[in-house]
């Protein structure tokens, strides 16, 4: 079986995010989600709550799985089995970083490739931080999530308002 996996944080997940899945889950037997929960970032949603959407969005992907996984990519890469990390690129801009990350997994991993998917052209400049930022203002961001994504951040950010007039 060719396995690969996504990794991320997927604070929230974005169309941008699953339209590299639907496509990858055509390449490989079978894709893990893999959500990182010792990232770097400071993530909105909770660990179970970005698991949560992320299950409700593939739900109808048989191939498809969502796991949590702590420390190296590499080593979650290994302990699922996968030949493959793959990575959405949306933009030059992304190049430099991802290209540094992939030659710093290649050198531990030299068995596992990295695979880059570009985004389709209309989800290019979509990103979870600006799309959480266009939310806490009250934008709609139907187009750029799942309707279950957008609902969860207008209740999100509506108990963040509300937390923050408690504290007043």
């Amino acid at each position: 079986m060719r396995i690969a996996i996504y990794p991320g944080t997927f604070d929230p997940v974005t169309n941008g995010h699953l339209d590299i899945l639907v496509r990858a889950k055509e390449l490989f037997d079978e894709v893990f989600i893999a959500v990182a929960a010792d990232s770097k970032k400071t993530p909105l949603f909770t660990l179970g709550e970005r698991m949560e959407l992320l299950l409700e969005s593939t739900k109808d992907m048989p191939n498809v799985s969502v796991r949590v996984f702590e420390g190296l990519t590499v080593e979650f890469a290994r302990q699922c089995g996968a030949i493959a990390i793959l990575r959405g690129l949306r933009a030059l801009s992304d190049f430099e970083y991802e290209f540094q990350l992939a030659l710093m997994n290649k050198k531990i991993a030299p068995d596992i490739e990295t695979i880059f998917l570009m985004t389709q052209s209309e989800f290019s400049f979509i990103s979870s931080s600006a799309i959480k930022w266009a939310s806490s203002l009250h934008a709609g961001v139907s187009d750029f999530v799942p309707v279950h994504v957008e609902k969860a951040l207008i209740a999100k950010n509506s108990r963040l308002r509300t937390d923050l007039h408690d504290e007043d």
